[in-house]
């Protein structure tokens, strides 16, 4: 995420990676990432050297809250034991631990720190209620007090699953309807009037929590022997909705152009959802390495994303100028700058034969000289 300098401005706050700066503070919030490796096992390793930092500096009296997302059991089973062995001292009689998970929204002004419920947790009674009041400074919204760091821990997991697998149901939902010639957004739409519907829809799903957290929790049941389905059926159906995407377009070049490797996609949109510039885990990424894969030319553009960053973690750059020709055009996220888009703009970039993938159906019912398709 690229933060402005001037957002800080008049701000009473000091950025330090100084120890001796660190001890005069008495209360720890820990927020580093917690991603999964290639082999989707969760990365513990910012959390566990956020804890040694802290068990050099903390004091007697301190508090320490957790806000990454971990399995449960984390806090007090993988970071306590770091942070007593640093600092000599014993967590609950010499210093407190707690643990309240964020839940920001990148890019959406309404729900905000303050504006949303923080669930907050204690490792005693005496804690809960610090760390509580501490957190009901600044979140108007109020906080909810857990009755133990797992079952906030917990909480915080699930969020994020319940979603990842309401949005892999949407996906194969899609497949299906597809198979059918049923456009899959006119289903939801009639389904949605009934006031039970949870209204999700289909999509690439990624991003640092939707894509990254419901892992945590099947690492954590692998250990104790279960074997977590119903979730890892949901994370297989998301993590191939890229290559699912790719093959019906390159299908698609392969009936109307013939030539695949002379084909051009332009791809509009490289972030993990829209109107932010944050492209953590972003799915577009797969799309991209499953068309060239069939020796696409492939062009992306969007106007959020860095490029230099771009193409340090997935080892491609944004075109400068939206070309012409196109044989397909894929458009991942409804950034704004999307949603006015029209058929004339389509036409104008793409070739006769073209389709426009419209990933979120943003232009159902809009796309009349060319090939339209949707999830």
């Amino acid at each position: 995420m690229n933060w402005k300098k001037e957002a800080f401005d008049g701000c009473d706050i000091v950025f330090t990676d100084s120890l001796d700066v660190l001890r005069e503070a008495k209360f720890f919030i820990v927020a580093v990432p917690t991603p999964v490796d290639e082999h989707n096992v969760p990365d513990l390793v910012p959390v566990i050297r956020a804890s040694e930092t802290v068990g050099k500096v903390v004091k007697k009296g301190d508090y320490v809250v957790f806000e990454s997302t971990v399995y449960p059991g984390c806090t007090e089973d993988d970071c306590q034991p770091v942070m007593e062995k640093l600092s000599g001292l014993k967590a609950v009689t010499d210093f407190k631990l707690g643990y309240s998970p964020e839940r920001i929204n990148p890019g959406d002004k309404k729900h905000t720190l303050a504006t949303i419920v923080k669930v907050v947790s204690g490792c005693d009674a005496e804690s809960l209620e610090t760390i509580a009041k501490v957190y009901e400074l600044v979140v108007t919204a109020g906080v909810h007090r857990a009755s133990s760091i797992k079952v906030a821990e917990a909480a915080k997991i699930i969020e994020n699953t319940q979603r990842d697998l309401n949005i892999a149901l949407m996906n194969e939902l899609s497949i299906i309807f597809d198979m059918m010639n049923i456009n899959t957004y006119e289903v939801l739409e009639a389904a949605g009037t009934k006031w039970n519907f949870l209204k999700f829809q289909p999509g690439l799903v990624g991003g640092h929590c939707i894509g990254v957290d419901p892992y945590y929790l099947t690492y954590k049941a692998s250990e104790l022997g279960y074997d977590a389905e119903v979730i890892l059926a949901g994370r297989n159906i998301n993590d191939n909705m890229a290559k699912y995407v790719a093959k019906k377009v390159v299908q698609h070049i392969i009936l109307n152009a013939g030539d695949v490797k002379s084909s051009r996609v332009l791809i509009k949109g490289a972030t993990f959802k829209e109107n932010v510039s944050d492209i953590r885990n972003s799915k577009v990424a797969d799309v991209v390495k499953a068309l060239k894969s069939f020796y696409v030319n492939v062009d992306v553009e969007d106007p959020y994303a860095d490029s230099d960053e771009l193409n340090h973690e997935y080892g491609f750059s944004l075109v400068k100028t939206v070309g012409k020709d196109y044989d397909a055009v894929i458009v991942t996220v409804p950034h704004q700058e999307y949603t006015s888009l029209d058929d004339s703009y389509f036409s104008s970039i793409t070739k006769p034969h073209a389709l426009v993938a419209d990933l979120k159906g943003i232009y159902r019912g809009k796309i009349q000289q060319r090939k339209y398709w949707s999830l």
